[in-house]
């Protein structure tokens, strides 16, 4: 009888069987926390992606800009376009210079502020868009093992309760409530260690995404502006 009940008692200790086995709170626990770590991995999917092809978006854009094209026939050739990244900050730059110079600009100091200031806006969304949902990779690798522990430590006072009501410590009667209980923990951690190593990597990978887009738009700038005193300068003589 003793080999049977022990059978019966390993039969009953299996993850499915732990999870039925749970009470309502450990099991809401435990699904929020599978919940979580689908969420993670559809983060992790597609920023790998997102960052990917940015970087052969932001490969591809400098390759052409420092080709020797004219920035006239490249602005062209993007204005029509979705663009992002360095791309988005070109056209933002060229669309405020064609303005203001089709208004008559004349202040060589007021153009190249609002050139940066388009610049700077245009900077300021494409690093958001690289950061969205870093944040939720954060929230879960920090949350995550104390959510955990919290649907733990409720199955663990579910057990001894349950202890306490067939006043029997036998490890058969015992193991299983404080197995269901632990499983809590370890699901918490299998969805926040992910979640923190994903957020450390893709926090660096937009971090230097961000950097190439700021190095970009001083650079761009720079070349702005020797052009806008090579423009405005001798129309200011001829006044």
């Amino acid at each position: 009888m003793e080999q049977v009940g022990l059978a019966a008692a390993t039969t009953d200790v299996s993850l499915w069987s732990l999870f039925m086995q749970a009470g309502l709170v450990v099991k809401l626990v435990m699904l929020g926390l599978i919940a979580a770590s689908v969420w993670t991995w559809a983060i992790v999917i597609d920023k790998y992606l997102a960052y990917g092809r940015a970087r052969r978006q932001f490969d591809k854009f400098e390759q052409v800009f420092w080709s020797g094209q004219s920035l006239e026939e490249l602005y062209r050739s993007l204005s029509e376009r979705n663009n992002t990244g360095l791309a988005a900050i070109f056209v933002a730059a060229m669309r405020e210079w064609k303005k203001s110079f089709e208004r008559g600009a004349r202040s060589p100091i007021g153009l190249q502020m609002r050139i940066d200031r388009a610049m700077d806006v245009t900077l300021a969304r494409e690093t958001e868009y690289l950061g969205a949902r870093l944040g939720s990779l954060a929230t879960i690798g920090s949350a995550g093992p104390f959510i955990g522990l919290f649907g733990t430590v409720v199955g663990i006072m579910t057990s001894f309760q349950a202890i306490a009501g067939s006043k029997s410590t036998n490890l058969a009667v015992v193991a299983p409530g404080i197995a269901e209980a632990l499983l809590a923990t370890a699901i918490g951690l299998v969805a926040a260690i992910p979640a923190v190593i994903a957020y450390n990597k893709f926090s660096a990978d937009a971090g230097k995404l961000s950097a190439r887009m700021e190095g970009f738009a001083d650079e761009f700038s720079a070349i702005l502006s020797r052009q806008i005193d090579e423009k405005l300068q001798p129309r200011a003589a001829a006044q």
